[in-house]
């Protein structure tokens, strides 16, 4: 093992303490919430779905088995390649081909993950997330989308507004877990004036 690769990749990932979510910002939220806190909070969402989904598998045969630590890996590694690309905006996102902004990404993620012996292991599972192929990976795509929701409506009832177009797309999505669909829908009823 190289400690000097792996302090370099432990400093330059504690950088998405201070990068600002920019959706946020370009909203008009002052003081947006950072990656790193929108990757603890997926973590946590993911955590808890996983263990309503395990419950309700004791219920529901149909359920899939959920691997706690695939999912909780993922959850954290998901935004990992931020620390070089920073978050781009959906703005952004619409002028930049989607094949060279995965080229990016994965690069970005094997290169930061190079000096671990598990580098391999966790590239796996962040590109298992990126195309929601295992039902961990499409747990935390929910759990992703849910944390930026809960956010939202945090911010709302702290005074801001204009974050309607948050919502908008939300409502339009095809949730991968019907706990998930149940618990943004109310979330949303729990919007300041609904």
């Amino acid at each position: 093992m190289d400690q000097d690769r792996v302090l370099a990749l432990l400093l330059e990932a504690a950088t998405l303490k201070r990068l600002p979510r920019m959706g946020w910002g370009m909203r008009g939220v002052p003081d947006a919430e950072s990656v790193a806190e929108h990757s603890f909070g997926v973590a946590f969402v993911s955590l808890t779905l996983a263990d309503v989904l395990v419950a309700e598998r004791g219920h529901e045969a149909k359920q899939p088995s959920i691997s706690l630590e695939r999912v909780l890996a993922m959850a954290v590694l998901h935004d990992l390649a931020e620390v070089r690309l920073t978050d781009l905006p959906a703005s952004a996102k619409r002028l930049i081909p989607a094949e060279v902004k995965r080229r990016a990404e994965r690069e970005a993620v094997a290169d930061l993950l190079g000096p671990l012996s598990r580098s391999v292991t966790w590239q796996e599972l962040w590109q298992e997330f990126e195309e929601g192929s295992s039902p961990e990976a499409l747990l935390v795509r929910d759990a992703d989308k849910l944390e930026m929701m809960i956010q939202c409506l945090g911010y709302e009832r702290a005074g801001h507004r204009g974050l309607d177009e948050f919502w908008a797309a939300l409502d339009q999505r095809n949730w991968h877990y019907t706990v998930c669909a149940e618990l943004y829908a109310r979330l949303k009823a729990m919007r300041p004036g609904c």
